[in-house]
């Protein structure tokens, strides 16, 4: 007999989980359009941020700071709706469009042409984004027109 206390077991990360974690999110990125709100939301931070001054400078620049502000927040509120709602994602992505081309004359030049481009790139890619049908099935017992024809003339 030993006296020896039993191994104790070691918990550490197990190979298979980031595996299964990537995977489980790209099945769940694929369900809806990903790489439309993720553009959008970059425009529209690009727009909400370029803007920011301290207080006394958003003063001073008045309206398009506060108009560049305000389209930004539009801008990342529609990203987050196409992501989370992919069924509204037509009007989520008009708006989007709109507010990005809007935020040219509004704000710093649609965020120096960066933001303008990324948010009317992201909403074109929300509003044309069609989810994935799933492979049809064809029922057991039915035959092709051509196989029953070459069955008949056999």
């Amino acid at each position: 007999m030993t006296t020896d206390p039993p191994p104790e077991p070691t918990e550490g990360p197990t190979p298979g989980r980031p595996r299964r974690a990537r995977g489980a999110f790209r099945n769940w990125r694929r369900t809806r359009p990903f790489w439309a709100a993720l553009w959008t939301g970059l425009g529209g931070f690009v727009i909400f941020f370029l803007p920011m001054a301290p207080l006394g400078k958003i003063l001073q620049v008045g309206v398009g700071g506060i108009a560049g502000m305000a389209g930004g927040v539009v801008l990342m509120a529609m990203a987050l709706l196409i992501l989370l709602l992919p069924g509204q994602r037509h009007t989520a992505g008009v708006i989007a469009v709109i507010a990005g081309v809007a935020s040219f004359p509004l704000s710093n030049l649609g965020g120096l042409f960066v933001g303008m481009v990324l948010s009317v790139l992201g909403g074109s890619m929300a509003f044309a984004w069609l989810p994935e049908k799933p492979a049809g099935r064809r029922r057991p017992g039915r035959t092709t027109p051509s196989a029953s024809v070459r069955s008949g003339s056999a």
